[in-house]
């Protein structure tokens, strides 16, 4: 029970009693006067009676004697008169039965008023003539009894009414400030720290939120450190000073996070010779402003034709890793990438087109990261050997499949459900049990049976995306997935599903006509949450509020801040893969504890991926991650 309840019922029991005992004594004193009343009455009516039946008595008439006691007995204030004749001990009695008019009957039968009557004895002189005996009746004391009573009901009722209003109204305003600490108190308990509350004007209640203003900013003040204490460290161990951009350490984790997973894409070297001309020519100074302005440059020209990764590597070289694009995309990317290059060049005051070179490498099955660089890096000597603007080491296997085929074979395979499945169990820490599984899909066409990364970059270029995620959670749904094991199943969602509302839509409607939505994780990648937090913001509620689970995929892998995980409250992280890479090495190790210990400190579950063998997962046990994944527990097919 709530304090408002609770002092609400003591305030009404309170009233209660009061009321019951005013009425009580209002009760007896009427019931005690009223009885002191009639015996007045009746000693009155006994002495008048007395007198006037003594002439009568004497003269021995009856009649008479009977029509001055009716006179008296009509007026229906007494219950029985008895008149004894001491002569010849000749009664008479007069009667009239208890009942009063407007009195409910069950009232007359509590018996509140005990019998009263009078007897006394009528003399002439020595003489004694004959005794009278009157006996109240009790009707005039039960109707005078019955209004005091009914007025009195009345009257409580009406003002423990107002009284109820008013102290409703009353301690909901006097407990609000207690309504608001309650509420206050549960956000901070959910790490979710909102504006101080209003001080209230008790005096009590002033200490007590003041105090918990005090503790709401001093947490407040521990996560956002967390957060500035992460992106120091990325700005430390990641970021290259000068230009702003991530250095060689991030672009080679990110590389081997990129080629663990199934995707496609390339690997651009540029060696940038004239800006050792700018150096020469005006100092270092602007040599680095020059460097800064073209990182700008880069990063927003380049963002437009695809996502991508820009580093520096070295003092005149850069690296721009593009994932997820087929060749054509990647070749207007080289283009746009020339371009730009030569425009800061001409700026500068040099030659377009000389002293700087690009070496391109195409990602070629299995790779690893010392194949990747090392391919990329002989093309970027081969260009400087042919005096060429770029050299590129293209993927000699020959395409699949045309645009238009991808197209068609694509729609087919989302219309017709076409899709295979597999899952990877998610491994908790502390004991050997799964605590979800991860499902990927595969597609067959034409008996080459097609995984993810093959066919994931032609669904976001034809815009399949919220399609294909309709379909496999369709599917999943069909096939019973959900019931085949107590664990929940991991979905990762498209960017496009993330950013449209039609789907948010139909995914509210199906989760919630689901029988296991508590089963359901739907996996949404960090990149999503920085390029556009209001649609994903607009999902989680949606999940959430459906009884579903979501989480952050490659959780870390972005520049930017963790404040959006207090908005967004996932219910697990999933580290980046390139965290999994790390060898001992100090810095890397400080800044996964960081990001550990920002996600932790929001109560959010911490999972670490890319997990190949236990002396990898060794090196996180002292983080106390919750939980990881990897071919440590390859996937297994599920059969539908």
């Amino acid at each position: 029970m709530t304090l408002f309840r609770q002092i609400y019922a003591l305030l009404f029991a309170l009233f209660l009693l009061t009321i019951a005992s005013v009425a009580y004594v209002q009760f007896s004193e009427t019931q005690g006067f009223l009885t002191k009343q009639m015996e007045s009455d009746l000693n009155n009516a006994s002495h008048s009676l007395g007198l006037m039946l003594t002439p009568v008595l004497e003269a021995g008439d009856t009649a008479g004697a009977e029509t001055l006691v009716n006179v008296i007995f009509e007026g229906g204030y007494y219950q029985q008169i008895k008149l004894t004749w001491l002569v010849d001990g000749k009664q008479q009695v007069w009667n009239n039965t208890v009942k009063v008019d407007s009195v409910p009957q069950w009232f007359i039968d509590l018996d509140l008023f005990a019998n009263i009557n009078k007897q006394t004895t009528i003399t002439s002189g020595w003489l004694q003539l004959a005794t009278l005996e009157i006996t109240a009746h009790p009707g005039f004391g039960y109707q005078e009894l019955w209004r005091i009573i009914s007025d009195i009901i009345i009257l409580f009722s009406i003002l423990f009414l107002i009284a109820i209003a008013f102290a409703r109204v009353g301690l909901s305003w006097i407990l609000k400030p207690l309504n608001t600490l309650s509420l206050h108190a549960k956000q901070i308990a959910e790490r979710q720290f909102g504006p101080d509350m209003p001080t209230p004007k008790t005096k009590e209640l002033k200490e007590l939120v003041d105090a918990f203003n005090s503790m709401s900013a001093q947490l407040k003040q521990v996560f956002s450190s967390l957060d500035e204490e992460v992106s120091a460290l990325r700005k430390k161990n990641l970021v290259d000073q000068v230009s702003g951009l991530p250095n060689r350490q991030y672009i080679v984790s990110r590389i081997n996070g990129w080629l663990s997973e199934p995707s496609t894409g390339a690997l651009y070297l540029v060696k940038m010779d004239w800006l050792e001309d700018v150096h020469s020519k005006y100092g270092f100074q602007v040599r680095d402003e020059t460097i800064r302005i073209l990182s700008e440059k880069l990063q927003q020209h380049q963002d437009e034709i695809a996502h991508s990764v820009i580093a520096r590597i070295a003092a005149y070289e850069f690296a721009f890793l593009v994932e997820d694009c087929e060749h054509d995309q990647l070749t207007k990317y080289l283009q746009s990438l020339i371009r730009t290059v030569n425009k800061e060049i001409s700026k500068a005051g040099s030659k377009p087109n000389e002293q700087f070179n690009i070496g391109v490498a195409e990602r070629l099955g299995q790779m690893t990261v010392s194949d990747m660089m090392a391919q990329a890096d002989n093309a970027l000597q081969q260009s400087i050997k042919e005096a060429k603007v770029f050299h590129w080491f293209e993927n000699t296997q020959k395409q699949l499949f045309t645009r238009e085929e991808w197209r068609n074979n694509l729609g087919s395979a989302i219309q017709n459900k076409k899709f295979q499945f597999r899952w990877q169990p998610i491994q908790l820490s502390a004991k050997n049990e799964v605590c979800q599984r991860e499902l990927y899909c595969q597609l067959n066409i034409e008996d080459t049976t097609l995984h993810a990364g093959q066919f994931m970059p032609y669904v976001e270029l034809l815009s399949l995306g919220t399609l294909l995620d309709r379909c496999l959670i369709e599917t999943v749904n069909q096939h019973k997935l959900l019931e085949r094991n107590y664990e929940r199943v991991a979905i990762n969602l498209t960017n496009q599903s993330i950013s449209d509302t039609e789907f948010h839509g139909w995914l509210k409607q199906f989760l919630r006509a689901n029988k296991f939505p508590e089963r359901i994780c739907f996996e949404i990648p960090e990149a999503s949450v920085y390029s556009d937090l209001e649609a994903c913001e607009s999902l989680c509620k949606v999940i959430r509020d459906c009884g579903a689970h979501f989480g952050i995929d490659h959780f870390g892998r972005q520049f930017g801040s963790m404040a959006y995980l207090q908005s967004l409250r996932p219910h697990y992280v999933k580290l980046d893969q390139s965290f999994a890479y790390i060898e001992d090495n100090q810095h890397n190790s400080e800044l996964c504890r960081a990001l550990v210990n920002v996600a932790k400190g929001l109560d959010i579950q911490v999972i670490v991926t890319g997990i190949q063998e236990k002396q990898q997962l060794s090196r996180f046990t002292e983080l106390r991650v919750d939980a990881y994944q990897g071919f440590i527990s390859p996937p297994v097919n599920i059969k539908l």
